[in-house]
C-alpha cells in the first residue's frame, strides 16, 4: 500500500505530465524546457519509492508514454521544418533544370539581383 506522501510524489508527477501535455499541443517548447528539473526531480524521488504496484502508478506511466509520442512526434515536425527550410536556402542559390538527355544542369542564381527603374 501506497502512503499519503508517496501519493503525493505521484500526483504532483501526474500534474508535472499533464502541463507537459498542454505545452507540447499548444507548440510551447520553452515552457518544456522549465519544466525538466521539477520533472526529473519527482521521477527519481518515485523511484526511490518501495512501491511496486499502484493503480496510480500505471497512470503515471499511460502519461509518460502518450508524452513521449507528442514528444516523438514534435520532433519530426521540427526536423521537416529544417529540411524545408535548407531546401528553400538551396532554392534561392541555385536552379536546377534537366535537359533533353535526362542529364541535371545548375545554374548559380545572383544574390544581387535588383530591379532598375528608369524613368
Amino acid at each position: 500500500m501506497t502512503s499519503e506522501v508517496d501519493m503525493a510524489l505521484i500526483k504532483s508527477l501526474e500534474e508535472v505530465l499533464d502541463l507537459e501535455r498542454a505545452a507540447l499541443i499548444q507548440g510551447d517548447l520553452d515552457r518544456l524546457t522549465h519544466m525538466v528539473p521539477e520533472k526529473e526531480k519527482l521521477i527519481g524521488a518515485i523511484n526511490d519509492l518501495q512501491v511496486l504496484d499502484s493503480d496510480a502508478l500505471v497512470r503515471v506511466q499511460q502519461k509518460v508514454e502518450r508524452n513521449q509520442a507528442l514528444l516523438n512526434s514534435a520532433a519530426d515536425g521540427i526536423r521537416a521544418v529544417a529540411s524545408r527550410m535548407a531546401e528553400l536556402r538551396r532554392v534561392r542559390q541555385e536552379f536546377s533544370t534537366y535537359g533533353a538527355d535526362g542529364q541535371r544542369s545548375e545554374f548559380s542564381v545572383r544574390n544581387t539581383a535588383k530591379l532598375e527603374k528608369r524613368a
